[in-house]
């Protein structure tokens, strides 16, 4: 489980943040900035938790003392003024955020959480060539001697320690974050901070703010300055996941710090510079979204500098054996399965044949919920998930993932509810919501001809939400919408 230090003089300030953090962290407290530094020193910790104030010494002289020790360590300050020119202070430095007191419980435990991913991101080492690691030493994407894949370890040997752009382009699950990460790690920038950005999960005003960051009153809810990801991630590496999906606005901005390294918070008119080096990916046709008006060409060409292209799973099948034994080996160990011997044989057929629509993310999923499941030491078909092992039929399969024995229809699903209760099936609600799902979206688009504009608007979602849902459902977009 991720580690916790948390360095405050206020019992019930420590006594709170032990409660709250118990489920997702081990928590450690200090009550001055000695204790803390030298719990620190002697331990391994994902995230610090540190006052401002404190008696012994200054919290900002502590922080100082943290980034000397691991710069890589996301530090999040807590403070009785959020507003206070002291936090701010805190976050030009180079912190990863800050709370304001008294600390609210679900706040506090969302902003862990990400810290400690954030902490994953930039700690985890990644080998760029298998040639001498074993499976346990190395990321998943970098498993595999498939010639695409080897292309891609050239491509990150070469430009790694480049400082220029980097657009990453690949389907969902293919392991876009991982090749950011890995050009990090062999860039002259390692010892700074890496930060990653996902276009696509924030709005586009919130997008803009946390790009930037924002000056107080600029817009509805700025209650104090926030800093942003370009002033916070000065020196370092700034991954933005899902580039397409950026509205035109924040596009031209983002276009300024390319080109310039110059930018302005949101409502303030003060010129900022950066030193930034942006790494982008994304799934989207980019090309297509500036020949239809949506995206930037000159932020395309800004962008496409250099290209590295990750292949589908599908594509390289051949390294599935790798990457089962890889996640297998993870999961063993997460879940405390020490009889576990692996996959039988016909088992490993079945996951050499399926075609992965959700690439090696669906990989690792299947594999942790079968060693999850699984009271043998080998996994037989029997313990598959159904996708794997349903036969094909072109009434009943939605990209290669049969979902029923009826047909995909709204009448359908109470039939497939009593069939997965019959069967005692423990994801009944997720696999009646795909059902649904895919039946709503296609029939979205035969009602618009395959218009994708006018479904995402029918439908409440974005473009590129549906056309990621469009490519993980297999679904043609022909004058007859079809299932694949």
């Amino acid at each position: 489980m991720p580690s916790v230090l948390v360095i405050d003089d206020d019992r019930a300030i420590l006594a709170l943040t032990e409660k709250a953090l118990s489920t997702i962290a081990d928590v450690e407290t200090a009550a001055t900035a000695k204790e803390g530094l030298d719990k620190l020193r002697a331990g391994a910790f994902d995230t610090v938790l540190l006052d401002i104030q404190l008696p012994d010494q200054n919290g900002l002289a502590v922080y100082c003392e943290i980034r000397e020790f691991d710069r890589r360590i996301p530090v999040v300050f807590m403070t009785v003024e959020a507003a206070s020119s002291t936090a701010i202070e805190a976050m030009q430095l180079g912190a990863f955020d800050y709370i304001g007191k008294p600390l609210s419980v679900d706040p506090l435990r969302d902003l862990i959480e990400k810290a400690i991913e954030q902490r994953q991101i930039s700690s985890v080492p990644v080998a760029i060539s298998a040639d001498d690691k074993s499976p346990g030493e190395s990321g998943e994407l970098f498993i595999g001697r498939s010639p695409a894949m080897l292309s891609v370890f050239k491509a990150i040997g070469k430009v790694s320690k480049q400082d220029v752009p980097i657009l990453i382009r690949g389907e969902s699950g293919t392991g876009k974050e991982l090749v950011a990460r890995a050009l990090y790690q062999y860039s002259h920038r390692s010892d700074e901070i890496f930060l990653a950005v996902n276009c696509a999960a924030l709005p586009d005003n919130l997008l803009e703010s946390e790009l930037f960051g924002h000056e107080k009153g600029a817009f509805t809810g700025a209650e104090s300055r926030r800093i942003g990801k370009f002033e916070q991630c000065n020196g370092g590496t700034l991954f933005l996941d899902e580039i397409g999906d950026m509205a035109p606005s924040v596009q031209a901005k983002v276009l300024r710090v390319l080109q310039e390294q110059r930018f302005e918070r949101v409502g303030g008119n003060k010129e900022l510079t950066t030193d930034v080096r942006i790494i982008a990916a994304t799934n989207r046709p980019l090309e297509q979204m500036v020949a239809d008006g949506d995206y930037r060409e000159d932020l395309l060409y800004r962008l496409n500098g250099v290209t590295i292209e990750l292949p589908p799973l599908r594509e390289r099948l051949s390294d599935v054996p790798a990457l089962v034994q890889f996640f297998m080996a993870q999961a063993k160990k997460e879940f405390n399965k020490p009889d576990l011997e692996g996959l039988s044989p016909e088992a490993a057929d079945l996951f050499e044949g399926y075609h992965w629509p959700g690439n090696v993310r669906q990989l690792r999923a299947v594999i942790r919920r079968c060693v999850l499941d699984t009271v043998m030491p080998v996994i037989t078909p029997d313990g598959l998930p159904k996708e794997i092992t349903r036969i094909k039929a072109a009434d009943n399969v939605l990209g290669g993932i049969p979902v029923s024995n009826e047909t995909l229809d709204g009448a359908g699903l109470p039939q497939l509810v009593k069939r997965l209760l019959a069967e005692k099936s423990t994801d009944v609600y997720a696999e009646a919501t795909q059902y649904m799902e895919k039946y709503v979206i296609t029939e979205v688009l035969k009602s618009t001809g395959g218009n994708q504009s006018q479904a995402a608007e029918i439908l409440g979602i974005t473009r590129g939400k549906l056309r990621d849902r469009i490519t993980t459902f297999d679904i043609s977009l022909t004058s007859n919408v079809q299932i694949g």
